[in-house]
């Protein structure tokens, strides 16, 4: 085949045995591939328990890694969330998917658990499991100095000591700069007594259509150098995602003081040029990207994305740019998702109304980590600390999963698709700020719910495609489906259109929201944070931020469910799921 290699890698922990899958050709025409291939197999197994051995850790590239279309090095790792009841599904940069593929493999299913710590390793289409009890209690950086010393080419994932001391917000470190942060990943893999994963490809993807391919990419590439956004002199290729900083605050929804205000008085001192003019950064990306949003310092240590500089700084009442770099390169260093330790954090002081310095933020999130003391409840998430305290409505979450740095209130659509994204307070499942707020494709109302029903459910769709493919959000700041259906046609042959792209994209998506069903939630769980709803943000610069009307969100949030093709209680229908090839009985 074109694109696919037509292989994916079975493991099975238990036995230390390896083995092929060879699925027909038709599934990856309906899954795409990616986070699409990933639902899949995970649906199967959707209603055991995250720790259960049985409980598959996905690892999935799609038809467009390892090929010249823009943006192709990301992967998907999917499996059951330790932190929510949910699905948990990461979108992960650096060299992971293109080494996979170029490996001989379209996915991972890896299954049972090791009685001891191993590392899988995959050289080509020989794989391996290699004891990797030395590694316990290392930090990442520690462990990727350690494995790739030899082989300096080759991916890898890997825990680090949150995974290995329970945090419910455990990441799996990508290539030293990238992470599958959201959910629990970390946990999940390390349940397993699988510490790494080593990739080495010296292969190469066949493509379809080589000359189609070029045009495809020549036209994506045209785009996004016209986009301000992204290429121009105060985008994300001059900055990084903490461009996104200043225009947060002016728009007045930085989440400030665990979303009780939504301005934060020091942000000029910590924002993208002060990053810049202190830490001197170099770019970073993924295999493949032109973008490279990501940004290191000279001695080579990642600095914080746009939402872990937010909710180091605004979020937690922290001026101290250098404890904001420090506590995110904790979080690396440790394997935390940043984003749940901030907001856990967070909710913590709000109960407790504790002023904390540079010294103690490091002082709690490393005692998360390990942990000791307050920080073993720390790293139970935000939800869960709320409750044990006696305060649950201080946790800001949706499905368990802490939000992220964008306030609700500030931007309908975002409030909308924070509610019911299926993998819990996601601000990537639609990504509403690229109309609301960088107004793209086109401008829409922030401060109204019209028209956001049928425009987060398109959104949705799109980069559940997208995913799939895969390729990187931003770059849809400027390109279209209609671009990449031709690089996705040019690589595999398959005659596609953006709506072919979008309809798979929607099924993918659907098939989450079934999962979802199996596991018991409904549309009760398709909510916010009661703050929203009865707080106003804080207004001024000619900007008012009110609190949500709670009859118009929830009739936003019907017409939603009528759009998406679900019931009354937010459920998937027969109907819908027999029209995108899917089987469920409501």
């Amino acid at each position: 085949m074109n694109g696919w290699t037509g292989s994916i890698l079975l493991v099975d922990l238990d036995r230390g045995e390896t083995g092929v899958l060879r699925p027909d050709r038709a599934l990856y025409a309906k899954f795409l591939g990616g986070r699409g291939l990933a639902g899949h197999f995970l649906r199967p197994k959707a209603t055991l328990a995250w720790d259960d051995p049985e409980t598959p850790l996905l690892v999935f590239t799609g038809p467009l890694n390892g090929t010249a279309s823009p943006t192709p090095g990301r992967a998907t790792i999917m499996s059951r969330s330790p932190l929510t009841p949910a699905t948990a599904c990461s979108s992960v940069g650096g060299r992971l998917g293109r080494e996979l593929k170029n490996a001989g493999w379209d996915g991972l299913i890896i299954t049972g658990k090791s009685a001891r710590p191993v590392g899988l390793e995959i050289r080509d289409r020989e794989a391996r499991l290699v004891d990797a009890s030395m590694l316990a209690g290392l930090t990442t950086g520690r462990i990727f100095d350690r494995l790739t010393a030899s082989e300096p080419k080759a991916s890898l994932a890997a825990t680090g000591p949150a995974a290995e001391n329970g945090v419910l917000f455990a990441s799996i470190a990508v290539d030293r700069h990238h992470a599958a942060g959201r959910s629990g990943l970390g946990l999940t893999m390390a349940a397993k007594g699988l510490k790494y994963l080593l990739i080495l490809g010296t292969g190469r993807t066949e493509v379809h259509d080589p000359a189609m391919l070029k045009q495809a990419r020549q036209d994506i590439l045209r785009l996004t150098a016209a986009s301000p956004v992204l290429m121009g002199g105060l985008g994300l290729s001059r900055y990084g995602t903490p461009a996104l900083y200043d225009l947060m605050h002016s728009r007045r929804m930085m989440p400030t003081d665990n979303f009780r205000h939504t301005r934060f008085e020091a942000a000029a001192r910590l924002n993208a040029h002060a990053l810049v003019q202190r830490f001197r950064p170099k770019a970073a990306g993924c295999a493949g990207c032109h973008i490279r949003c990501k940004r290191v310092d000279e001695s080579g240590r990642s600095l914080p994305e746009f939402e872990s500089l937010s909710h180091f700084t605004a979020l937690i009442g922290n001026d101290d740019l250098d404890a904001a770099v420090a506590a995110n390169e904790l979080c690396n260093e440790y394997g935390m998702d940043a984003i749940s330790a901030g907001a856990t954090l967070a909710c913590l002081l709000e109960i407790t109304g504790e002023e904390v310095s540079g010294a103690r933020i490091l002082e709690l999130l490393r005692d998360t980590a390990l942990g000791r003391g307050l920080g073993a409840d720390l790293g139970r998430g935000s939800r869960r600390l709320a409750e044990y305290m006696g305060w649950p409505e201080k946790s800001m979450s949706v499905k368990g999963l802490e939000l992220p740095a964008y306030d609700p209130r500030g931007a309908y659509g975002m409030a909308l698709a924070l509610a019911v994204a299926t993998r819990g307070g996601c601000h990537l499942a639609a990504y509403p700020v690229s109309h609301e707020i960088l107004r793209k494709p086109v401008a829409t109302d922030r401060f109204s719910f019209s028209g956001k029903a049928r425009m987060i459910k398109i959104a949705e769709d799109m980069n559940a495609a997208v995913d799939s493919l895969p390729a990187c959000k931003f770059t849809f700041f400027a390109a279209g489906l209609e671009e990449y259906a031709k690089a996705y046609t040019a690589v595999t042959g398959e005659p596609s259109s953006a709506q072919d792209l979008l309809l798979a994209g929607e099924r993918v998506y659907y098939n989450e929201r079934i999962m979802n069903a199996l596991n018991g939630l409904t549309i009760k769980d398709d909510d916010l944070p009661v703050r929203f709803f009865e707080d106003d943000g804080d207004s001024g610069g000619g900007v008012s931020v009110k609190a949500l009307d709670r009859d118009e969100f929830l009739d936003a949030r019907e017409r939603y469910c009528r759009v998406r093709g679900l019931d009354e209680h937010g459920r998937p229908t027969g109907q819908t799921a027999q029209r995108l090839g899917l089987e469920w009985n409501d």
